[in-house]
This record gives C-alpha cells, structure tokens and sequence, in this order.
C-alpha cells in the first residue's frame, strides 16, 4: 500500500505509516500535475496547503482517503472528493500551542513595534524610542475572534500572563468558561486595545475585518492575524494604520501582493511567513497525528475529524 505525500511533512508520521506497511511516495513538488501522476496506485495522500483538486481526484484509482495536514481545509475539492467516494480528513488543534504562542509573540512585538526598531538599530538610525510611542498590555481589554483549539489557549495566555480582560467573539462556540462573551463583533471591536484572529474563513467571516467595522475599533488598537487572510480587508487595514486608528498589526497570514503593496511599507505591520504552526514540536503532533487518521481510514473507521461521506 501507498500513501501519496504531498508536501514535507515530519519523519515521525512517514514512520508511522511505514510501521504499519504503507509506503510513503513522496511528491518533488506540489503541482496538482504532479499530484496527478503519482496518485494512482495509491491508497491514500497527507496534503498540506497545497490541497488536492478535482484533477488530482479524477487520476486517482485507489485512493481511500485524504488527510489535510493541519486544519485548513479549503484547498481540498471535498465536492470531487465525495463523489470518487475518498474520505476526508484533517487534524486540528495539533497546532494550536504554537499558532497561539506565535499570536502573543506578534501581540508583543507589535506593542513594542520591535521589528521597526531592529531595522533602525541595525541601519545605525539611533533614537527610535523617543520617536516612537509604545504600549503595554498589562490590564487592558483583548478581544478573541474564534474560541476554538488556538484562541482559547491565547486567551488564557493573555489573561493569565498580561492579566488582560479577554472578550470572546464566537458565536458558534457556546461554553467559553469563565471567559466574558462580546455582546457582538461591533461592541468587542470598541472595546479592545488588541484583536486577535482566530476564526476559519467562511462567506459569513470573509472581510469580517473592513472599512466599516474598523471604523468601530477602540482607538490605537492593536490586530493580530494568524487565521486566514481573507479575513482582513488590508486596503481597509492600511487606511486605518495611516489614520492612527489602528496601532499596529501582525500578520502571520495575508494576501499574496501585500508585501509590494502599501502594507508592505508600513513599519507598524510586522509581517511572518505563515509560522503559526511550523515549529519543530508542531510539526511532529500534525504528521503523527495524520498518519494516524490514514491509518484509522484503512481500518475501515472513520476519523473523528473527517470532512464528508458523513
């Protein structure tokens, strides 16, 4: 038996999946052509962002089950998927210390503008912390979008660590502890001196963050965004930095042209390259955790976190 390996994933889950007499085929990139010519024959893949489309569906011949590395799904044709009759998967909340760590990293770091000031330390441009005002966030309000595995922990993070007032907007979560639920994303947005993303991408949440609602924002907050990028409308969000109304963003995740665009200029944006669930301890619970849901699929049971065919 084979399973199709998409994109890189952590030695640990290949040799769970080798243990148990599958045999990684792993992929010298991931162009869906490529995905194309190397699926058939096999009886199940692990994909990461890359997905897998309905022309990688229609060269399958085997093929069982799909395993998104990670818990975006969106990439995947689930619609091709279902009719080839190939089970769907992925793994959430593998990822969820790292990603949320990473948001309090940025939350920090944007306060304290730190990226800027290490540019113009290093570019021998002294005086950056009389230019420039920074803040704490000691005892000041945190609004969490999206009370899921990632920013449940950052919540507790922020409250327990920074003794921030944590607001919770989620509305399809219904117990979020002892945590305070904002009455709507309007009254949460006008209250918080920091916005954290963690909600999927969906019609319903697509530039949930625009022109509209930012105009709404407490003055001099702080955004942070290790989501999704469509959440974010950056026009908006570019808009509201050079307004003042926003303070600072940090942006794990964002649209592919930012970078050359006016975003990409501001010294109040810290850009990473998607980081939220690449450290080393992260990457070993995802692939573990895949192979185990491939191995579940073969067993003939179905996943706890699988997709469709429900």
């Amino acid at each position: 038996m084979k399973c199709l390996i998409v994109q890189p994933v952590h030695e640990d889950g290949l040799a769970l999946l080798r243990e148990a007499g599958i045999e990684p085929v792993i992929c010298p990139d991931a162009k869906m052509t490529t995905v194309a010519s190397l699926v058939p024959g096999c009886i199940a893949s692990i994909t990461r962002n890359a997905g897998f489309t309905a022309e990688a569906f229609a060269a399958a011949d085997r093929l069982k089950v799909v395993v998104v590395h990670g818990a975006g799904h969106d990439a995947v044709d689930k619609e091709a998927a279902t009719a080839r009759g190939v089970l769907v998967c992925n793994t959430p909340g593998a990822n969820a210390q790292s990603v949320a760590e990473l948001a309090l990293g940025l939350s920090l770091s944007a306060a304290r503008l730190l990226p800027a000031a290490d540019r113009e330390e290093r570019a021998g441009k002294f005086g950056f912390r009389d230019r420039n005002r920074t803040v704490e966030l000691q005892g000041k309000t945190a609004l969490v979008v999206g009370w899921g595995h990632t920013g449940s922990r950052l919540g507790a993070m922020l409250k327990h660590a920074l003794g921030m007032r944590v607001l919770v907007h989620s509305p399809r979560v219904r117990d979020i502890g002892d945590f305070e639920r904002a009455s709507s994303l309007e009254a949460g947005l006008a209250e918080a001196d920091l916005i954290s993303l963690h909600t999927p991408l969906r019609d319903e949440t697509r530039h949930m963050i625009n022109r509209s609602s930012l105009e709404g924002v407490k003055p001099g907050a702080i955004l942070i965004n290790t989501a999704r990028a469509g959440l974010v409308d950056e026009t908006a969000l570019f808009e509201a930095l050079e307004s003042g109304k926003i303070f600072a963003a940090g942006l794990d995740v964002y649209e592919d042209e930012a970078l050359e665009g006016p975003l990409g200029r501001s010294p109040r944006v810290i850009f990473a390259p998607h980081l939220g669930g690449a450290t080393e301890e992260a990457m070993r619970r995802i692939a573990v955790a895949s192979a185990q849901n491939v191995l579940t699929a073969l067993s003939g049971e179905r996943p706890k976190t699988a997709l469709n065919l429900g």
